[in-house]
């Protein structure tokens, strides 16, 4: 087979396009493989599809899959036309897609490399700068997007993760299961979330039955505005709410801690660990040892009984009985005279209405601290990212649920 209807077979070019003539250049380590159309084409607007009068000529070049170890191009001098709705255009090629300088069959190599490896991996690799794999990228996210059906959600999980140092966040909607990220927006403002329920209809925003969610104001004020009956489906998360409690047994531990060493007395060395493990995750040797500290008379070990209790009171299913239940874990918090354990009771009991929605509702933000941490994994990877504009693309290409790859080709198989 000579090479020219080689190439014709694996690059699956089709009439009126043919491939002219095949250049190999071993000092240079490429192959040029040089494609025209054949005499009498008709020129089409890519626009309108209606068939228009040729106006020039452009000659252009795109990178296609090596040919052995030698990199592989394209070149096509690409008809324009005239077309009186939309001026000089540039016709469709079929090898690739408008605005790339590469064939949809490298594409989607690149994106399956991207899959697996860093953008500078990949760089090394297939000889590509940063700003054309983020360019890839970009691509294959506005198709996935663009081809995404109609969102059908009814629990969603709302968090914000951070995109560099000094509060700097965007903020993440998912799936409750922590399949797959919703929307990406800068910043955790009210606009931030409040974007994501502008771009649903009225019967998608009615659909929704919970929203997972920490106590962020912001957070709440757009989804009050924008979600019927939100007051019944906004959850407080029980992450949260543990952490919140968390921070204020530590505090508890720090204060009582100095005084201790003040008086000579080392109880709390090296306990901090202790008091914020999940006692689920304890191995009964832990437990043992755990035992004198909780059953102690200090007041750490209070702060840890109230806790404990609070992170009790999540499996009622009756409204009715879950209010009364922290009702009374309010009053017991309150008047501990512990004042971090009294400062988080006074949040719990404004937010009470939101937590009892999660517990009846049985709504958690699982999902999305999980979407969170695979956020982080992907920062680590990448060794950060220049704008919020590369960490938002990045987020909807690994965790987006979309359909990159460009039209027409599947997913390829990597290298082994």
């Amino acid at each position: 087979m000579r090479d020219k209807e080689l190439y014709t077979q694996i690059l699956g070019i089709r009439s009126p396009w043919q491939v002219a003539d095949v250049e190999l250049s071993v000092e240079a380590g490429e192959v040029k493989v040089y494609v025209e159309q054949g005499p009498g084409a008709e020129q089409c607007c890519p626009k309108c599809g209606k068939v228009r009068p040729g106006y020039d000529r452009r000659r252009r070049q795109w990178r296609h899959l090596d040919t052995c170890q030698f990199k592989t191009l394209l070149v096509a001098d690409v008809p324009r036309v005239e077309c009186p709705e939309h001026g000089v255009i540039t016709v469709d090629v079929p090898w690739s897609e408008p605005g790339s300088g590469f064939t949809a069959l490298f594409e989607a190599l690149v994106i399956d490399w991207l899959r697996e490896a860093s953008v500078a991996a990949i760089s090394r690799r297939l000889g590509l700068s940063w700003n054309a794999i983020d360019g890839i990228m970009q691509r294959a996210v506005r198709r996935g997007l663009a081809r995404r059906s109609e969102l059908k959600v009814t629990h969603i999980g709302v968090d914000e993760t951070s995109f560099r140092k000094r509060h700097d966040y965007v903020t993440v909607v998912s799936d409750e299961g922590g399949e797959k990220v919703l929307y990406v927006a800068d910043d955790r403002g009210q606009d931030s979330l409040g974007g994501f329920y502008e771009g649903l209809t009225e019967a998608q925003r009615a659909a929704i039955e919970s929203i997972s969610m920490d106590m962020w104001p912001a957070y709440i004020r757009a989804t009050l505005d924008a979600i019927p009956d939100a007051r019944e489906k906004i959850a407080f998360d029980k992450f949260h709410v543990a952490k919140y409690l968390g921070d204020a047994v530590d505090k508890v531990r720090r204060t009582e801690h100095r005084a201790l060493l003040a008086e000579g007395r080392d109880d709390l060395t090296r306990t901090k660990h202790r008091w914020l493990m999940n006692p689920r995750n304890m191995s009964p040797g832990q437990w043992r040892d755990f035992k004198s500290l909780r059953d102690s008379a200090l007041k750490t070990a209070r702060a840890w009984a109230i806790k404990e209790l609070g992170m009790r009171l999540w499996h009622y299913t009756s409204r009715t009985w879950a209010t009364k239940a922290w009702q009374r874990w309010l009053s017991w918090a309150t008047r501990s005279r512990l004042e971090p354990v009294k400062k988080v009771a006074r949040t719990i009991r404004d937010h009470l209405w939101g937590i009892i929605n999660a517990v009846v509702l049985k709504a958690n933000n699982g999902g999305a601290e999980s979407i969170n941490s695979r956020i982080k994994m992907i920062k680590v990877r990448s060794r950060g990212f220049r704008n919020k504009e590369r960490f938002r693309n990045a987020i909807y290409f690994h965790l987006g649920g979309l359909d990159l790859y460009p039209a027409g080709v599947k997913q390829q198989a990597l290298p082994t």
